[in-house]
């Protein structure tokens, strides 16, 4: 059996729908074929990191991606 991988939208999909409390966890199992100890688990970490998205804010993120590109050029030479 292989592991099945889950894209980032995927799980915050699941994980807004927990949150919302309108289902319990054994049925947003079922519905999206996972384990009810799966939604826990990423439910857990995107609370944990919801305070991540306040600290940072856009003008951080951007100028990170700015250090990164201007990293990537050095590297090429550019």
């Amino acid at each position: 059996m292989t592991r099945r991988k889950f894209t980032p939208k995927f799980k915050t999909k699941v994980v807004l729908e927990a949150l919302k409390e309108r289902h319990s966890l054994a049925e947003l199992a079922q519905k999206y074929e996972i384990h009810p100890t799966q939604i826990s688990a990423w439910k857990r970490d995107f609370l944990d990191g919801a305070e991540q998205v306040f600290e940072s804010g856009k003008k951080d993120a951007r100028s990170e991606t700015e250090r990164e590109k201007d990293k990537l050029l050095k590297a090429i030479g550019s």
